[in-house]
């Protein structure tokens, strides 16, 4: 044998004997590649060689734990970690932080500091982690940590990376896992109005992927926003909101899929398979899943009266129709039964609601609270595994009826300490919005005066494990760094941005288009102002803008397709372009200033409304703050906050005479068109989509194919009659045309649609 032959045969069986890894230098960290094994992602922790292949000590006892051991099953390692946790480590697992912006604001909602000084006097970046950040990440052991503004991709991929390297060189290493409420609607549709900063693809609302009716646009989206997710250093999306939204007037109608069972649990299934899966994966788990926290369970779609929950007048969901069960059947037959490998939804959020009536022990108290819904429900029933994590804040205390702060419904009288312990008996693992161990730890030390320290012990244990699971699955233990030129160059990609547009163009609904108006091609367009008036923000925080008159939709953008008339005399049709009805929240301090009991309705059409067809008596009521149970709002009365956009409509009509009237409604939730439909030659309907997708459909560029994703009622008194737990139980209006607004419904440039989307969920 020749010596070139003995080396060419020897190189080989020399590489097998040596390190199978390769450590580079990485933008913040060190990356550790193997042959056959796990990408690891380090900044300090020592590196054990372990049959050639590298393992991070992330205890730093050097040995190699089996929760270290990236070659052992997610559970196995799960409840190895669990088992050397202190009490203290795991109370900080079950906390969830608040929001956190980054970077950190000084001013208003989640003031943060830097050294004590604001970003700016502290000389520090934007990617800096905040003093408050510090604390709870070290002293109160937190994990989970909510994201929501990002200065940008970079910002908070660089951000990431310096709370896994703070949080990697403390106790045994666990990572953070960073979570993001919905981040990608054109329009912010996220709980506080906080928006998602940053550039990343704009997709439909959850209602306008629901408009869609197919189930692959969500799954696609789900791929697409998981891998910028990803990205950013977020491995747990506050979503998809699957609650069945058989409750009209709801606020949060908007963040659901809809009214009709089927087509929820359809889109909830193709949803979270495209948040968890990893293409490739044999498990469908990997690097670029991100957890997928379902909520609200039970549902939070039937609220009485459509008040809403965040708010102690909205805060009983009710059954009148009987019909709690459909409730659950979105997230028992979708959420939980997936067609990918990752087989269920990791997480589940419950509401804030009082399921009125439910629990056959007659305890009415917030879901998180209530044992029957957590424990005989949600674990035995149904045997959901993963982390049940409550909504924020519900253990804090509730100051008045109207106020946004605590929302602890139906334990007011308990202590805040007492009130965790509730919730850790009912079966729930983790406290939403709670940055501190230490009611925790008192709730620890009641099951041990209660149940003894072994049993204390086995109950936090088994929160730790499955919370540890969603970090072990998503392999955030080998690497939850990311790399910040990575993020820039994906979040908000072309390819990524032409989807979620196509996406928006098929969410759009054509209502009626009489005479065959659209497409409009080549004309002289007249868009009148609209009146802007001042409105409460997101669930009444702030005050917007005063009210103002301005375009609705960008004259440049419009110059771009059709001639700019500045009269109505010069066009050939007129674009309205308006909102939905808007009148308030369901409760009215001066009412209740008045003598009244603060209840009012709510309104889905524009002009003023009495509500004759009202309950005398409200089915649930009853708060500690209130001499009465009675919530009805039988015979008041109601104005919308844009009655204008109405008159609008109707004096654009007079003005334009017999050429033709395009209105386009961007809507939120059903709406009640009877008093704009005659007005109206075609009536488009949006959810949130930029103008540019709208203007598409106007001049034949793409033709509509969007469908209703729930009923428009025919009035007032068929919205009053409905039951709040039924779905598609209204009178639908029905046009001019003859066509009745019913779910399912819309047209396209032949008529009414009738595709095979419609025989499937119709």
């Amino acid at each position: 044998m020749t010596r070139k032959l003995f080396l060419l045969l020897a190189l080989p069986l020399l590489a097998a004997c040596g390190p199978k890894w390769h450590e580079t230098e990485a933008d913040g960290y060190r990356l550790i590649t193997q042959r056959g094994g796990a990408t690891l992602g380090v900044s300090s922790a020592p590196i054990l060689e372990v049959d050639s292949f590298a393992f991070k000590d992330l205890n730093r006892n050097g040995a190699l734990d089996v929760y270290e051991d990236w070659r052992q099953p997610a559970l196995v390692r799960a409840q190895d970690l669990a088992a050397q946790l202190s009490i203290e480590e795991i109370a900080g697992l079950m906390l969830y932080s608040g929001h956190q912006s980054i970077p950190g604001s000084s001013y208003g909602f989640g003031g943060a500091t830097y050294g004590g000084k604001s970003l700016a006097e502290s000389g520090m970046k934007s990617w800096d982690l905040t003093d408050q950040q510090r604390k709870f990440l070290e002293e109160d052991n937190l994990r989970a940590v909510l994201v929501t503004t990002v200065e940008s991709p970079e910002v908070a991929a660089r951000w990431n990376n310096n709370v896994q390297a703070f949080v990697e060189a403390l106790g045994h290493g666990i990572p953070a896992n960073n979570s993001s409420d919905p981040r990608n609607e054109p329009s912010a549709t996220a709980e506080f109005n906080m928006g998602s900063g940053g550039r990343i693809s704009m997709w439909p609302t959850p209602l306008g992927l629901a408009a869609t009716f197919d189930p692959a646009i969500v799954e696609q989206f789900g791929h697409t926003a998981s891998e910028e997710y990803r990205a950013l250093g977020i491995a747990t999306a506050l979503s998809p909101q699957i609650d069945l939204a058989t409750e009209p007037r709801w606020s949060r109608f908007n963040g659901t899929f809809g009214e009709d069972p089927e087509l929820d649990i359809a889109m909830a299934r193709a949803y979270v398979d495209g948040f968890q899966t990893t293409d490739g994966s044999a498990d469908g788990w990997g690097n670029q899943s991100v957890n997928a926290m379902v909520k609200h369970w039970p549902s939070g779609g039937p609220e009485e009266g459509g008040r809403d929950a965040h708010f102690n007048y909205g805060k009983y969901a009710v059954y009148p129709g009987g019909n709690f069960a459909t409730h659950m059947r979105p997230f028992t037959e979708g959420a939980f039964q997936l067609a990918g490998g990752t087989k269920s939804a990791t997480a589940v959020m419950p509401y804030y609601t009082i399921s009125y009536g439910v629990d056959p022990s007659g305890k009415n108290v917030g879901n998180s609270y209530n044992h029957y819904i957590i424990s005989d429900l949600l674990r035995d029933k149904y045997a959901f595994g993963g982390v049940v994590c409550t909504d924020w804040n519900i253990t804090y205390d509730n100051a008045s009826i109207e106020s946004f702060d605590g929302k602890c419904w139906g334990t007011e009288t308990l202590t805040v300490a007492q009130r965790h312990y509730e919730v850790i008996k009912a079966g729930v693992d983790q406290f939403g919005g709670n940055n501190d161990k230490g009611p925790v730890l008192e709730a620890y030390r009641m099951w041990v005066e209660e149940f003894g320290e072994a049993s204390a012990r086995e109950r936090f244990e088994a929160s730790a494990v499955r919370l540890l699971m969603n970090s072990f699955r998503t392999g955030l233990f080998e690497n939850p760094y990311t790399d910040p030129a990575w993020a820039t160059s994906v979040v908000g990609n072309p390819v990524f941005m032409q989807w979620g547009y196509e996406a928006q163009q098929k969410s759009v609904v054509m209502l009626k288009n009489h005479g065959g108006v659209l497409p409009k091609q080549s004309a002289r367009a007249y868009v009148p102002q609209r009146l802007y008036p001042q409105t409460a923000g997101m669930f009444g925080l702030s005050m917007g803008p005063a009210a103002h008159w301005d375009y609705p939709i960008d004259k440049a953008l419009v110059e771009k397709r059709y001639q700019w008339a500045e009269s109505p005399d010069e066009a050939d049709f007129a674009l309205v372009v308006i909102q939905e009805p808007s009148s308030g929240s369901g409760y009215d301090v001066n009412d209740r200033k008045k003598g009244g009991n603060g209840y009012v309705p709510i309104s889905l059409q524009y002009r003023p409304y009495k509500a004759e067809y009202a309950r005398a008596v409200s089915v649930a009521g009853g708060d500690p703050k209130e001499s009465f149970t009675n919530r009805s709002y039988k015979g008041k009365k109601v104005t919308t906050s844009n009655e204008s956009d109405l008159d609008l409509v109707i004096e654009t009509k007079k003005k334009m005479g017999d050429k033709p009237v395009v209105v386009v409604v961007n809507v939120s939730r059903p709406v009640v068109l009877a008093e704009l439909e005659p007005y109206a030659d075609a009536i488009l309907l949006t959810f949130g989509v930029q103008n540019q997708a709208v203007l598409d459909i106007l001049d034949g560029t793409v033709e509509p194919s969007g469908l209703l994703p729930m009923q428009l009622p025919a009035d007032m008194r068929t919205v009053e009659e409905q039951c709040e737990d039924v779905p598609r139980d209204m009178r639908p209006y029905v046009d001019a045309d003859g066509h009745a607004y019913d779910f399912a419904y819309g047209l396209n440039w032949s008529g009414v649609i009738d595709d095979d989307r419609v025989a499937r969920f119709k």
